[in-house]
Protein backbone atom coordinates (compact mmCIF):
# COMPACT_ATOMS: atom_id res chain seq x y z
CA UNK A 1 0.00 0.00 0.00
CA UNK A 2 1.04 3.24 -0.93
CA UNK A 3 1.66 6.43 1.90
CA UNK A 4 -1.23 8.04 -0.31
CA UNK A 5 -3.35 5.34 -0.05
CA UNK A 6 -2.57 4.60 3.66
CA UNK A 7 -3.40 8.05 4.47
CA UNK A 8 -6.89 7.70 2.49
CA UNK A 9 -7.63 4.47 4.43
CA UNK A 10 -6.38 6.31 7.51
CA UNK A 11 -8.73 9.22 7.24
CA UNK A 12 -11.77 6.98 5.67
CA UNK A 13 -11.45 4.98 8.74
CA UNK A 14 -11.44 7.53 11.11
CA UNK A 15 -14.93 8.68 9.36
CA UNK A 16 -16.17 5.85 9.30
CA UNK A 17 -15.26 4.41 13.17
CA UNK A 18 -13.77 7.20 15.38
CA UNK A 19 -10.60 5.45 16.91
CA UNK A 20 -9.95 3.50 13.54
CA UNK A 21 -6.63 5.54 12.77
CA UNK A 22 -4.77 5.13 16.23
CA UNK A 23 -6.21 1.27 16.21
CA UNK A 24 -3.99 0.56 13.39
CA UNK A 25 -6.14 0.47 10.65
CA UNK A 26 -3.96 1.24 7.42
CA UNK A 27 -1.32 -1.52 9.04
CA UNK A 28 -4.19 -4.30 9.81
CA UNK A 29 -5.18 -3.63 6.13
CA UNK A 30 -1.81 -3.86 4.84
CA UNK A 31 -0.68 -6.84 6.59
CA UNK A 32 -4.02 -8.83 5.92
CA UNK A 33 -3.20 -8.33 2.13
CA UNK A 34 0.19 -9.77 2.10
CA UNK A 35 -1.01 -12.91 4.09
CA UNK A 36 -2.51 -15.89 2.08
CA UNK A 37 -6.22 -14.69 1.33
CA UNK A 38 -7.18 -18.15 3.28
CA UNK A 39 -6.02 -16.62 6.22
CA UNK A 40 -7.10 -13.41 6.09
CA UNK A 41 -9.21 -11.12 8.78
CA UNK A 42 -10.38 -8.87 6.08
CA UNK A 43 -14.37 -7.98 5.56
CA UNK A 44 -13.61 -8.85 2.01
CA UNK A 45 -13.09 -12.33 2.49
CA UNK A 46 -16.31 -12.49 4.13
CA UNK A 47 -18.02 -10.75 1.57
CA UNK A 48 -16.72 -12.83 -1.26
CA UNK A 49 -14.54 -10.66 -2.46
CA UNK A 50 -11.97 -12.06 -5.36
CA UNK A 51 -8.31 -12.62 -3.94
CA UNK A 52 -6.17 -10.90 -3.77
CA UNK A 53 -7.79 -8.67 -1.78
CA UNK A 54 -4.97 -5.63 -2.54
CA UNK A 55 -7.09 -5.24 -5.69
CA UNK A 56 -10.12 -4.37 -4.30
CA UNK A 57 -8.60 -1.87 -1.48
CA UNK A 58 -6.22 -0.26 -3.88
CA UNK A 59 -9.59 0.12 -6.04
CA UNK A 60 -11.27 1.45 -3.36
CA UNK A 61 -9.16 3.65 -2.25
CA UNK A 62 -8.26 4.94 -5.87
CA UNK A 63 -12.16 6.05 -6.06
CA UNK A 64 -12.88 7.38 -3.29
CA UNK A 65 -9.73 9.85 -3.96
CA UNK A 66 -10.75 10.22 -7.83
CA UNK A 67 -14.50 11.31 -6.26
CA UNK A 68 -12.83 13.93 -3.45
CA UNK A 69 -10.35 15.29 -6.19
CA UNK A 70 -13.39 16.12 -8.58
CA UNK A 71 -15.83 17.58 -5.77
CA UNK A 72 -13.31 19.24 -3.85
CA UNK A 73 -10.94 21.13 -5.98
CA UNK A 74 -8.33 18.26 -6.96
CA UNK A 75 -8.16 17.75 -3.09
CA UNK A 76 -7.82 14.19 -2.21
CA UNK A 77 -9.97 12.60 0.96
CA UNK A 78 -7.44 12.45 3.30
CA UNK A 79 -6.98 16.26 2.47
CA UNK A 80 -10.66 17.26 3.42
CA UNK A 81 -12.05 18.75 6.33
CA UNK A 82 -13.50 16.50 8.74
CA UNK A 83 -17.28 17.82 7.54
CA UNK A 84 -16.32 17.52 3.88
CA UNK A 85 -15.27 14.01 4.73
CA UNK A 86 -18.30 12.93 6.39
CA UNK A 87 -20.49 14.31 3.54
CA UNK A 88 -18.64 12.32 1.22
CA UNK A 89 -18.76 9.06 2.80
CA UNK A 90 -22.70 10.26 3.25
CA UNK A 91 -22.55 10.28 -0.85
CA UNK A 92 -20.69 7.37 -1.61
CA UNK A 93 -22.93 5.17 0.80
CA UNK A 94 -26.34 6.32 -0.80
CA UNK A 95 -24.49 5.79 -4.36
CA UNK A 96 -24.96 9.55 -5.19
CA UNK A 97 -21.47 10.18 -6.23
CA UNK A 98 -22.04 10.95 -10.00
CA UNK A 99 -18.89 9.59 -12.16
CA UNK A 100 -17.71 7.03 -9.38
CA UNK A 101 -15.16 4.95 -11.06
CA UNK A 102 -14.39 1.63 -9.00
CA UNK A 103 -16.25 -0.82 -6.79
CA UNK A 104 -19.64 0.09 -5.71
CA UNK A 105 -19.80 3.05 -3.25
CA UNK A 106 -22.00 1.08 -0.80
CA UNK A 107 -20.17 -2.03 -1.23
CA UNK A 108 -16.53 0.32 -0.05
CA UNK A 109 -18.33 1.64 2.21
CA UNK A 110 -19.92 -1.76 3.79
CA UNK A 111 -16.40 -3.23 3.52
CA UNK A 112 -14.30 -0.26 4.89
CA UNK A 113 -17.02 0.03 7.61
CA UNK A 114 -16.55 -3.55 8.99
CA UNK A 115 -12.57 -3.29 8.64
CA UNK A 116 -12.80 -0.05 10.84
CA UNK A 117 -15.32 -1.77 13.38
CA UNK A 118 -12.94 -4.65 13.87
CA UNK A 119 -9.86 -3.31 14.32
CA UNK A 120 -11.39 -0.57 16.70
CA UNK A 121 -13.55 -3.04 18.59
CA UNK A 122 -12.11 -6.08 18.17
CA UNK A 123 -9.53 -6.15 20.43
CA UNK A 124 -9.33 -6.52 24.19
CA UNK A 125 -8.83 -2.93 24.64
CA UNK A 126 -12.59 -2.78 22.45
CA UNK A 127 -14.05 -5.45 24.43
CA UNK A 128 -12.90 -3.35 27.41
CA UNK A 129 -14.43 0.61 25.76
CA UNK A 130 -17.80 -1.72 25.27
CA UNK A 131 -17.72 -3.30 29.00
CA UNK A 132 -17.56 -6.42 27.66
CA UNK A 133 -15.94 -9.32 29.05
CA UNK A 134 -12.87 -10.41 26.81
CA UNK A 135 -13.04 -14.16 25.91
CA UNK A 136 -9.82 -15.06 23.94
CA UNK A 137 -11.25 -17.34 22.13
CA UNK A 138 -13.64 -15.13 20.13
CA UNK A 139 -11.12 -11.95 19.86
CA UNK A 140 -7.91 -11.12 18.87
CA UNK A 141 -4.81 -10.95 20.94
CA UNK A 142 -3.43 -8.28 19.41
CA UNK A 143 -3.41 -4.68 18.25
CA UNK A 144 -2.63 -4.62 14.07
Amino acid sequence: MTAAQAATLEALGETLVPGARQAGISHFVDQQISIPAEEALLEARILNVRPPYANFYHAALGAVDRASAALNGGRAFAQLGESEQRSLVDSMRQNKIEGWQGPAGPFVYLLLRSDAVDVVYGTMEGYAALGIPYMPHIAPTKRW
